[in-house]
């Protein structure tokens, strides 16, 4: 090519040819940087849509998208190999899945390779829990192993209880992985110690939660627990918002005071005096909390005991309150209509749920602390007392958890019904190191399982 400048331009001539003949300057790339969303990770072996982490890198001189991230298994390969851990994704951030090849632990090494050969690292410790069945209507609520009670709220999203704290989390309820919104509602209730939340039912954009009203578990009275309590609902979906509204702290005495009076008929005198353990056949504890058909003022108490022998013919028991809307609205003493003794196969009330057709669903389980191996069942009811229940399906019993809550009732006329049910696995050894998934030391690592079920 031959290049002609115009008189006079000499020295634009040379400036060119000087520009031409040095040598292009070396870019220089810092070092790599990486970060991870969660340091800490947990699966399920065969899970469907199991949480994944996010990965961001960068580097000083280079383009994100030229980088390269890439994982291996750092320790225990039959829990997670290499090739069990895939990476998506381009740009600065990339996502990170496992699919779980066993039970158990192991620490992953995720490294960013970047322009001129310069690398980073971070490890990523990973937990597998063991497979379950039909694994792709499972999905896993992490950051708590405790679930106790859920209310649906629109949108594909649910609020769900922790009977180990207060804090309610809003969960996406088709994915699995952390709550996308939380509350803590104890100083407004002025409790320092958990409500243990076991029930809870939504009228309109009132959501009313009550504690178990028993002792815990070394048969010790704690003030707390004898609490129910409202939160307003504003909004739905991702976008929902839970405030505060009032609490009354006397239900139990009330249920106790009315028992009382009518002969002891169920033993919740005794069944609340020191030393008693709530979760045995003759104890004390509310799990279930439902309105009666029609009704916005009385509401129906599931209780998981007493049972047989306190309960004639080793029936389950809900007691109606029938003032339940001025106890929390005005701090009314509650009354109460008659004991409702149902047929539950010898089972008790671990969540009752009715939808907006007036079809109740009970899911019935043990009486038992150390339940995880008895039997659980789902049975429709109509609501009305002196009606029999009627079993739909029977559960699965195997770890982890037991079933605790249901999110919402379906058209239980239609064919192929299904429901979705809530685990408390807060005693189960999810990974199976004899840890109790309450006292996992990562948030992330503690989670109760939902799951699908067909109604027969």
């Amino acid at each position: 090519m031959t290049v002609r400048f115009a008189a006079g331009t000499a020295g634009a001539a040379a400036l060119l040819v000087a520009a031409l003949t040095v040598p292009a300057q070396a870019v220089t790339y810092g070092t790599p940087t990486i970060a991870l969303s969660a340091s800490y990770l947990s699966g399920a072996v065969g899970a469907t849509g199991d949480p994944v982490v996010n990965v961001t890198v960068g580097q000083s001189g280079a383009d994100a998208s030229a980088l390269t991230v890439s994982a291996s298994a750092s320790s225990k390969a039959s829990v997670a190999g290499t090739g069990d851990v895939s990476v998506t994704g381009t740009g600065a951030v990339r996502q990170l899945a496992v699919a779980a090849r066993g039970r158990g632990y192991t620490n992953l090494t995720v490294k960013v390779t970047g322009l001129g050969g310069k690398t980073a690292t971070k490890t990523l410790s990973y937990a597998a829990s063991a497979a379950v069945q039909n694994p792709a209507d499972a999905r896993y609520l992490t950051g708590s192993a405790d679930a106790s009670a859920a209310v649906d709220l629109g949108g594909g999203y649910a609020v769900v209880a922790d009977d180990e704290s207060n804090v309610l989390r809003l969960y996406d309820r088709s994915r699995s992985g952390a709550p996308v919104k939380t509350w803590d509602f104890s100083s407004q209730l002025g409790v320092s110690k958990e409500v243990d939340i076991e029930g809870a039912t939504r009228i309109g954009n009132t959501v009313y939660w009550t504690g178990s009203l028993g002792n815990n578990k070394d048969g010790e009275y704690k003030a707390p627990r004898n609490t129910v309590f409202t939160t307003t609902v504003s909004g739905s979906g991702a976008g929902a918002q839970l405030t505060y509204g009032r609490s009354y702290k006397k239900l139990r005495d009330d249920l106790v005071a009315w028992d009382t009076a009518n002969g002891n008929r169920y033993g919740f005198a005794a069944g609340t005096a020191e030393g008693e353990a709530p979760k045995q056949i003759d104890g004390f504890n509310v799990e279930g909390l439902e309105f009666a058909p029609g009704s916005t003022t009385t509401a129906y108490l599931g209780f998981r005991a007493p049972l047989a022998p306190v309960v004639p013919g080793g029936k389950a028991l809900i007691v109606p309150v029938t003032n339940f809307d001025q106890v929390l609205a005005s701090g009314a003493k509650a009354t109460f209509g008659a004991g409702v003794e149902l047929d539950l196969g010898g089972l008790s009330v671990r969540d009752i749920r009715k939808n907006a057709a007036g079809q109740y669903l009970i899911l019935a389980g043990s009486w038992a602390a150390d339940d995880n191996s008895d039997p659980y069942a789902l049975y429709q009811w109509d609501g009305v007392p002196g009606h029999a229940p009627v079993k739909r399906a029977d559960l699965p019993t195997t770890d982890p958890g037991g079933w605790e809550a249901i999110v919402e009732v379906p058209d239980l006329t239609a064919p192929g019904a299904r429901v979705q049910l809530i685990t408390d696995s807060g005693s189960a050894d999810l990974y199976g190191d004899g840890t109790e998934a309450k006292d996992l030391t990562h948030a992330e690592w503690k989670k109760a399982r939902t799951a699908w079920f067909t109604l027969g």
